[in-house]
């Protein structure tokens, strides 16, 4: 028969070897079969938001609403889009109209500058003539003068309407509404009234379910600001670990995750990434000087890296964003690994139905 003494003395064996068995399995565990409960599901929310400002005439869809990408999720009142096109298109009509009433200005111009052409040539001549006359002086200098007169001023209306012949060709630009400048500037107003328009139909820009819905009709809505989040299908699953548990993890590690919602239930996956890092190794470019953390703790707290987890089946049921998990490393293969992890992961499964 044991005495109480060797009886305590026994229990406190057993129970020293306890612990250190434990303290043992969960150092090991820690650097061979990670687990972690800081997962979450995380879905990308793309904020809706009207590229025009306008009073949102009509919505499509309701809350929950599962959209896919083009679909239609709600309108803007078009009426004064369609004001400004309908300007847009009055103005390019008259720019076009200004080039054909320049077209027929500079059509008379070169008629005009034809005759000028005549008239100088023949005021030539004559001037020519009477030079000849002049040396034989059988005309006065007076009637020379006047010649002379006379052509130079043709001469001067030639250049004249040769100017007026140019400067109606800037106004008028290319002859090819594709080339002309003026053309162009009110084909891009117009342009931008119809893309002005096409706005006002706000449509999704990738599948996803609409959430937290409270646009109505009669609401402002200003371009750039978001009214409506819509919460993308796609599921991407992060876990925190702690940095050395992350020392033999790789693109392509197995996993296996649990969730809150789902308890019972394990999931196998894969490891598809890690982040470069977290915002504590991100330095601020504020112009200041550096300020060190200070810490009266001998031993501070372990800093957590961030990696990305995809499961390698689909659920039946899509989790919310946010949802939490419990994400398993398996960073050997070993078949003791596997067991003990395996056991741990199903046994945190279970232990969900509880809380």
């Amino acid at each position: 028969m044991m005495t109480p003494e060797q009886k305590f003395a026994r229990w406190v064996r057993v129970s020293i070897a306890s612990f250190l068995l434990m303290f043992v399995y969960f150092i090991i565990a820690d650097i061979w079969i990670p687990l972690t409960p800081d997962s979450t599901v995380m879905r990308v929310v793309t904020p809706v938001s009207p590229r025009v400002s306008g009073y949102v005439a009509k919505v499509y869809v309701h809350n929950n609403s599962q959209v896919k990408k083009g679909d239609l999720l709600y309108e803007l009142d078009p009426t004064p889009f369609i004001n400004k096109v309908e300007a847009a298109q009055i103005a390019l009509e008259q720019a076009k109209l200004s080039n054909q009433q320049l077209d027929a200005q500079i059509a008379a111009a070169q008629a005009n500058l034809k005759t000028a052409q005549l008239t100088a040539r023949n005021d030539r001549v004559t001037y020519d003539r009477y030079q000849r006359l002049s040396t034989m002086q059988n005309v006065s200098q007076s009637d020379l003068d006047k010649v002379r007169t006379t052509w130079q001023t043709s001469e001067q209306s030639v250049s004249a309407l040769n100017a007026s012949i140019h400067n109606l060709q800037i106004q008028r630009g290319e002859r090819d509404n594709h080339r002309n400048v003026t053309i162009q500037k009110y084909q891009n107003a117009l342009e931008e009234a119809q893309l002005n328009l096409g706005w006002t139909k706000i449509r999704a820009e990738e599948d996803g379910t609409v959430s937290n819905l409270q646009l109505s009709p009669g609401l402002f809505a200003n371009a750039g600001t978001a009214v409506m989040a819509v919460v993308n299908d796609h599921t991407d699953i992060v876990a925190d670990f702690r940095e050395k548990s992350l020392r033999h993890t790789k693109t392509g590690t197995d996993a296996a995750v649990v969730f809150d919602a789902l308890p019972g239930k394990v999931f196998s996956a894969k490891v598809t990434s890690s982040d470069a890092g977290i915002l504590a190794g991100q330095e601020a470019v504020n112009g200041q000087l550096s300020q060190p953390d200070t810490s009266t703790r001998w031993v501070r707290d372990a800093q957590r890296m961030r990696i990305h987890v995809a499961l390698d089946e689909t659920l039946e049921q899509t989790l919310p964003t946010g949802a939490r998990a419990t994400v398993q490393l398996y960073n050997s293969d070993g078949p003791f690994a596997r067991f003990f992890s395996g056991a741990q992961i199903h046994l945190v499964s279970l232990l969900h139905y509880v809380y």
